[in-house]
């Protein structure tokens, strides 16, 4: 069983109420921004039940993040769009949207923990990295969970407007439904043209995926 997160892991740190978490979400998706959030957990008012969020129900999520959002000390999401995941490359788009929710935040931490082995540029505090992190810092998993729910969110009003792409099922991953979709349609301008399976249309179609 994986391990659970309790929000008081920090309680034994002097700074405590100023760690910042930040995780992403969205990098292997076919379409959509990449998101990205950043939270200061209040040690005097725990959440339970942190995790990772791709180890959580959406329903258990939903209600986390609701938590989340009313209980950190701070808290904030950002984004990095198609067109800079395209220009960059979605690691380093991934790396912008974490730096622009880190500094979104209503207090400047005195250390933030960022999931994974890279850290981004330009942070207002000293910084690790952490690989494996939204598992095991209450503050990257609260992270993950905003981050999470945030793109969910915006792949439903996605499917709203292109509901041929059935958004709302696949999240923009390349399920074998979302390449059949793509086939038939083509892609939409939310699309990553970078990325393989929409680069690869472009050019059958088009002779050049720009």
């Amino acid at each position: 069983m994986p391990r659970r997160v309790q929000a008081d892991l920090f309680d034994t740190r002097p700074e405590a109420a100023w760690v910042a978490g930040i995780d992403e979400a969205g990098r292997g998706p076919l379409a959509g921004p990449v998101y990205a959030a950043a939270v200061i957990l209040n040690p005097d008012a725990p959440i339970m039940g942190l995790d990772d969020s791709k180890r959580l129900s959406p329903l258990r999520r939903e209600g986390l993040a609701q938590e989340i959002r009313q209980r950190a000390l701070a808290w904030a999401v950002a984004t990095a769009s198609v067109g800079e995941i395209d220009r960059l490359n979605i690691l380093q788009a991934s790396l912008l949207a974490m730096r622009r929710a880190c500094l979104a935040l209503s207090r400047v931490p005195q250390l933030i923990l960022v999931d994974g082995n890279r850290l981004p540029r330009g942070l207002p505090a000293p910084a690790q990295a952490v690989v494996g992190g939204d598992g095991s810092e209450a503050a990257i998993a609260a992270a993950s969970i905003l981050a999470k729910t945030a793109r969910d969110a915006w792949c439903l009003r996605l499917h709203e407007q292109y509901p041929q792409y059935a958004f709302d099922q696949h999240k923009g991953y390349g399920t074998v439904l979302h390449l059949a979709r793509l086939a038939l349609h083509g892609p939409c301008p939310a699309h990553r043209r970078s990325f393989a399976p929409v680069r690869v249309w472009y050019e059958q179609h088009l002779g050049d995926p720009q």
